[in-house]
């Protein structure tokens, strides 16, 4: 990933998300201060569970072919297979050196974290949100 440059913080129910800028346009939006929501002490534990979902990784790696002329859609293939295992595992940087992936990216160190582009954090809330609705609706009959 390109050299990122600090942008700032963002405030949401009165935590701050670290937000980081390449140039003017792509912003990426940290997962890990996301996750610290739901475990203070461990919010990459967080992101490697929602990783190895199989509707996130169905997720990334469509956003991936659509936005990324350089993802590689068979190491992604593999990883739906494999998901869904109770022994897979999935950390963002296997997930980012295997496939090539742009969208979230690992940067290590003191603020470091996993982070995802803003598009794709905004579209996969839409699309996780989409997915439960039609699961709901064929579970009533709708």
């Amino acid at each position: 990933m390109a050299d990122k440059t600090f942008k700032g913080k963002i405030s949401a129910q009165g935590r701050e998300i670290t937000v980081l800028s390449v140039g003017t346009a792509d912003d990426f939006i940290s997962l890990t201060d996301i996750a610290k929501y739901k475990n203070q002490e461990e919010p990459n534990v967080v992101v490697a569970n929602w990783l190895r979902n199989r509707n996130t990784i169905e997720y990334l790696g469509i956003w991936e072919q659509l936005y990324n002329p350089n993802f590689k859609p068979l190491e992604f293939e593999g990883f739906i297979r494999a998901s869904g295992a109770n022994a897979f595992t999935l950390s963002p940087m296997k997930w980012v050196n295997s496939t090539n992936a742009v969208g979230l990216f690992v940067k290590a160190g003191r603020g470091g974290g996993t982070y995802a582009h803003k598009e794709e954090y905004q579209r996969g809330q839409t699309y996780t949100i989409d997915r439960l609705a039609n699961s709901l609706k064929n579970r009533v009959g709708l």
